[in-house]
C-alpha cells in the first residue's frame, strides 16, 4: 500500500487549491509518515506511521 499510516489508516487527502482570483487547480495533501520500529503483540516490528499517532502514543517505540 502506498502513503497510508498503519495504525489510522490516514492516507493523502485530495482537493482544490483556491488562489485569489478564486481560480482552482488540483492538490493533494500528503501525511507525515515516518518509519519505526514499534513494540506490536510482544514482537517487534517495523511500521509506518503518522507523526499524529506516534505522538498521541498509540503505539510503544522500541529504543535501544
Amino acid at each position: 500500500m502506498g502513503r497510508v499510516c498503519d495504525v489510522c489508516g490516514k492516507g493523502t487527502l485530495y482537493g482544490n487549491q483556491v488562489s485569489h482570483s478564486h481560480k482552482k487547480t488540483k492538490k493533494n495533501w500528503k501525511v507525515n509518515l515516518v518509519s519505526i520500529k514499534a513494540l506490536i503483540d510482544g514482537s517487534i516490528k517495523k511500521i509506518r506511521i503518522c507523526t499524529r499517532c506516534l505522538r498521541s502514543g498509540k503505539v510503544q517505540k522500541v529504543v535501544h
